[in-house]
């Protein structure tokens, strides 16, 4: 059946799922090691191949950072992938303790890594420190390590596969469903995307855009769903999982959740979730700032220095208000609108 997510299931989404569609997760990214080097990865530059921690569109490795980013995206749960996070197994192991103890048992995390890796001995340390879920992603074409998963069904949590929708693989995805089938608890078919790190590599082996504005691959989709079909009477819980959904459904839900938390007195939250504001730009900050409180008696909570764009923001209202008067003093005036993320990305600028 079709989900209200842009999504297909057969059966049961998985927890992580659940909590993912509603924008409950926030992504632990525990370093960009790996010894996979897939044609279809979408990781970026910055962490492809590269010992690096996000939490989110965070980078750090400092534990605080990573409370502090779950909190404020009220998050319900964690995802944790790479890279493949078995390269830095004691780091997962340390921050999987970690958000348990802070956030107790019921926050959920699961966990992403491909078969090379695995053994008893990892997955009993993951299991103990309190991972709640494993997903697996074999290789459709190497089925050599696929005994690997049978591992994962030595403890109590739930174990999954997911794997890409790849046009040309049918009969190796219908192989590896039979090799699940009783084995695990769900499968994930994800939409193959294009992302500008792997976008080269797909282009040379023919693949296409399905139209001018999706990320997904021409024929992924009606390969998953003809997967989908496939596992009826085989896999209990399936979930074909589009592009759409991650960028319009999850990331979004999520960047709302986190912009309720963050916006200042003198913002105002979008639909999208951004942050609109003004913006009064100068080389003096707290200049700008004294100025506005002392001659134009703007309060104190509708005003903060932003250093990293050398600019005062306040609201939308004070800057179209002011604007004129901002001017004549030499300073540049804007309307913009930024991301709730810890990067602050900015959506758009309009200069008055």
């Amino acid at each position: 059946m079709k989900t209200k997510y842009h999504s297909y299931k057969l059966g049961n989404l998985a927890r992580g799922c659940e909590l993912c569609v509603h924008g409950r997760k926030s992504v632990l990214f525990i370093t960009g090691l790996c010894p996979k080097h897939c044609y279809f990865c979408p990781i970026s530059d910055k962490k492809k191949n590269k010992d690096v921690v996000y939490i989110n569109e965070r980078p750090t490795k400092n534990k605080k950072d990573i409370l502090q980013e779950v909190k404020l995206c009220s998050s319900k749960g964690v995802g944790i992938t790479g890279g493949d996070p078995l390269v830095r197994l004691e780091r997962c192991v340390t921050f999987i303790k970690l958000l348990k103890k802070s956030f107790g048992k019921k926050f959920h995390i699961h966990l992403y890594t491909p078969l090379d890796l695995v053994d008893d001995d990892k997955l009993r340390k993951l299991y103990e420190a309190g991972l709640d879920e494993i997903r697996f992603h074999p290789e459709l074409d190497n089925y050599k390590k696929w005994s690997n998963i049978l591992l994962a069904k030595n403890f109590w949590w739930d174990v999954g596969v997911e794997i890409p929708a790849i046009p040309g693989k049918e009969k190796q995805a219908k192989e590896l469903i039979n090799f699940i089938r009783g084995v695990v608890d769900f499968l994930n078919i994800n939409e193959l995307e294009i992302s500008d790190t792997n976008a080269q590599n797909l282009v040379k082996m023919g693949f296409k855009p399905k139209d001018n504005v999706s990320y997904g691959v021409k024929g992924s989709e009606e390969l998953a769903l003809g997967l989908l079909n496939y596992c009826k009477g085989k896999i209990k819980n399936v979930h074909y999982c589009t592009t759409r959904l991650k960028d319009r459904v999850q990331l979004r839900k999520r960047i709302l959740l986190r912009a309720k938390n963050v916006a200042k007195p003198y913002d105002l939250v979008t639909e999208e979730g951004m942050l609109f504001r003004g913006a009064v730009y100068g080389k003096n900050r707290n200049k700008i700032v004294s100025i506005l409180k002392i001659k134009f008696n703007v309060p104190s909570k509708l005003l903060s220095i932003d250093p990293k764009r050398g600019r005062v923001l306040t609201s939308a209202a004070v800057v179209d208000e002011l604007k004129s008067d901002l001017k004549k003093l030499g300073f540049k005036v804007s309307l913009v609108e930024d991301y709730p993320t810890w990067d602050c990305l900015e959506v758009f600028e309009n200069p008055l």
